[in-house]
Parts: structure tokens; sequence; C-alpha cells
């Protein structure tokens, strides 16, 4: 019996994604719950399970090609008449019902959300996907199946060349690298043996991941663009992660009066406090940057003023104060911006935030962050510093009344005890909802967040 997988609504309300990569052809047998197809919705980049066991008879939609929710996009021939046969967790599913079921849990508030324990040393996460309650009584529930790690290279585009395979490291050769870079290789598809090692002993970093990661990355647009004749033009579809990005930004600047303040900081005392912070114990295996200790000022910070912690609810008239941080990282990826946010990050000790930080970053740059990880945001932080900027004016995030902008540190001359002498100096510039935040909320904000970058022992004193 031939069954049509339908494109599913994946996030919430969603009308139309993009197929990315199919992971069968024609031919192939397929089992329950097998990852069948990548789609980029608005949101994120998805993979989808099949709600069928059986022999692939068509794929009704080419890669890079948008279609809208509910449209068929792969026929599977079943042996079976009636209902698909069990799924590996033992559970009976109906065929259209699991896909159209299946949806990325949203989290719920932080005294309730679910979380499920990892590996040493990873912290702790929120569980990945849900059921939706069907119509005419409960639904069972769906056991996810661990998802492989989609190629890094893989970008939205009318016709995407072919994502190249992943090279797996053979076990002979002998290569310098902690688990938690083993890992972060794993899941960006870098082959260890073929990374240069930059650490002690030529171990390989977690930089050194990324270095080969990032060249390998390259953008649809890019390739698109060295195609193009010397004073033509093209034409660069607005679709997924972009276009949504671009909504946002329009919906927020022209809907949230924006008000921007500017600090320059000396953080010298901050990066000797990143230095002694990666030889403890605490933080093997973990990254540890500047970032870190600007994400705990801010987190305090926020505790010390609700207030800049706050949405504003036009429909009800109402300021929602947030008693709780889920802390937002803009991440620059090859689908555009996105930011996740590390769920409850105003509770978790120093250490556990550092693995949740990296870990939001290794998801986001390999383009595994789900719906799910970009919902709930109270308050965003921008590493403008990265990119060798000194500062911006950053645009709110949705939902949001505070967003930081954390510039590259410089030595610069800076006057200490009347004499001039090189300090490490960074600029931290603030944008706030004036319908919310005014000037003295927003002044007192930022200065507290620099005294903490200028002096780590005021963490300690207003924790």
């Amino acid at each position: 019996m031939r069954r049509e997988f339908k494109l599913p609504d994946v996030g919430e309300g969603l009308t139309e994604a993009e197929i990315v990569r199919w992971h069968v052809k024609v031919g192939d047998t397929v089992k329950i719950n097998q990852t069948i197809v990548e789609i980029e919705t608005a949101k994120a980049v998805v993979e989808l399970p099949s709600p069928f066991e059986g022999v692939v008879a068509e794929l009704m939609g080419e890669e890079g090609r948008t279609m809208d929710v509910g449209v068929p996009i792969i026929a599977v021939d079943t042996d079976e008449p009636g209902e698909p046969a069990l799924s590996a967790g033992g559970t009976a599913e109906a065929g259209q019902a699991l896909a159209e079921d299946m949806v990325p849990s949203i989290p719920e508030p932080p005294a309730e959300e679910k979380r499920t324990p990892v590996l040493v040393g990873y912290g702790v996460m929120p569980s990945s996907s849900k059921r939706r309650p069907r119509k005419g009584g409960p639904a069972p529930a769906l056991k996810s199946a661990p998802a492989p790690a989609p190629a890094p290279n893989a970008a939205p585009a009318q016709a995407p060349a072919p994502a190249p395979a992943v090279r797996q490291v053979p076990t002979s050769v002998a290569v310098l690298a902690k688990p938690p870079v083993r890992k972060l290789a794993k899941d960006l598809g870098v082959d260890l043996a073929t990374v240069p090692g930059t650490g002690p002993h030529g171990s390989i970093t977690r930089d050194d991941v990324h270095a080969v990661a990032e060249t390998a990355a390259v953008p649809a647009e890019v390739t698109r663009a060295a195609a193009v004749p010397s004073g033509g033009e093209e034409r660069v579809p607005v679709k997924g992660v972009r276009r949504a990005t671009a909504q946002a930004m329009v919906a927020s600047a022209f809907t949230a009066p924006h008000v921007t303040e500017f600090l320059q900081v000396d953080v010298t005392e901050t990066m000797e406090a990143v230095k002694r912070l990666r030889t403890l114990p605490d933080f093997a295996g973990v990254k540890v940057s500047p970032l870190l200790l600007v994400a705990k000022a801010v987190l305090i910070a926020a505790r010390r003023y609700p207030m800049v912690n706050s949405a504003w609810d036009e429909a009800n008239q109402e300021i929602v104060v947030k008693h709780y941080v889920n802390l937002g990282i803009a991440a620059a990826t090859p689908r555009g911006l996105i930011v996740p946010n590390v769920k409850n990050a105003h509770a978790l000790p120093l250490p556990e935030l550092a693995a949740a930080l990296g870990g939001l970053v290794d998801t986001a740059r390999s383009g595994r962050t789900q719906p799910a990880e970009m919902a709930g945001g109270t308050i965003t932080i921008t590493n403008v510093g990265v990119f060798g900027v000194d500062a911006g004016t950053p645009i709110l995030n949705p939902g949001e009344s505070a967003i930081l902008a954390f510039g590259q540190i410089r030595d610069l001359p800076w006057v200490v005890d009347g004499q001039i002498v090189p300090r490490k100096v960074c600029t931290l510039a603030l944008s706030f909802d004036h319908r919310i935040v005014d000037g003295e909320l927003g002044s007192k904000m930022l200065r507290d967040v620099g005294a903490m970058l200028e002096d780590p022992l005021r963490m300690l004193a207003w924790s």
C-alpha cells in the first residue's frame, strides 16, 4: 500500500519549509523514526523522521524547493495495508498522524522544565521533542531516536551541491584531543586527522576544530557569487532563517523605541580572571572566554534590576517582569543570524554556565539548533568583538527589553592612579526598550555590568 507523508508544521503556525537535504532516495528501505529529510523553517533546520516502514516510491520535492505545510513530500510503499508497524520504542503510530503530531518541545515555565542528564561535564539539557495531543483521545508518547549530525556546509540554495561525506577517523590514528573536542568534531563533521593542533604538545583545541569547520562551511551566497561575471547581478532568495530574521528585526525596530548607551571598560582584571579559571579542574574540558564573565555579569545585573529582564504585553497593556533568565547569545551561522538561549541561566554555577554557552554555540555553528532552543529568551548578548568590531547599536530580540553588545578587547592607553599605562579595554553597548527601561535604569544596568568586568570580585559581592 502506498502512503504519502505530508509536510508537518514543526513549529507554531508555520506555513512552509524548504527541503535542504534528502537522507533517502527512491528504492531505499526506510524504518519508522528513521531520519528521511532535513527541512529549513523560518526558525531552524529540523530533521523529520519517517512515520512509515517500507520502500521509498517517490520524492515529491527536490532539494532547495520550498513546500507548503500539508503538501505530500514523499511516498512510501508499505507491506501492511493498515496501521504502520511498531516503532523501535514499541509504540504503534498511525502513519501521517505521527508526523502531524510531532513538534519540537516548547519550554515550560522554568520551575517545571524537564531536564535530562547527559555526559559528565556537558551539563544538562531539556528534552528535545514531545507529542501534541491528538483529537479523539490522548496521544501515545513519542520516543525520539538519536538524530545524526547534519553536514555543516549544507546551506539553502536553488541548486545546492551535494554535501560532502563525513569521513570517520580510523581508530589506528593517534590524535591528541580531549573528549569534548572529539565530540565537537563529530558534531561538526570534522575529521580530526585533518586538523592541525595548536595546543600543548600538538593537541587539538576547540578553536582548531572550528577553524577547519568554518573553512568548509561556505555559504551558498558565496558559492553563487563566484559564478557571477564581473559587473553582473545576482538575486539571492530571501527565505528560511534569513527571512524570519529580517521580519523580526523590522518588527522590533519599528515597535519598541530603542535607546542605546555606550561604556568603555578596563577589562584587564577580567582577562586575568579568565586565565586563572582555565587552570581550575572545575573548568577542564569546557571553553572559558571573556564572554563567560560578561554573561555572569549580565545575569547578576538582571537580578539587581528585574525590570530590564521583562517584556511588553501590548494586548493586556502590562509589563511582564520575569524572575528567571533565559540568556540569549546571538550566533552568526551560514544560514543567517539566530539567537538560541540558555534556559534558566541564572541558576547555573559558573562551570555549568561555561559548558552551556559552549554547547549552545557549537550547536548553532553545526546547524542543529531547534526551534525550542530559540524560544522563550528574556535578555540577549551579542559578541561583536569576535568580528573585530568595537561597538554598535544592537536591535532588540523581539519580546525582550535589553540586549548587550560586547566589543573587541584591545590594548589601549588608560589612566591608572594618574599614570598612563597600557590596559585591556573594550566597549559595551546596551540597547533597551524605552517603554519599559528609562535612562536611569538602563544606565545603572550598564554601569554595574562594566563595574563587574573592571573588578570581577564584585560578582561575588553582588551574587
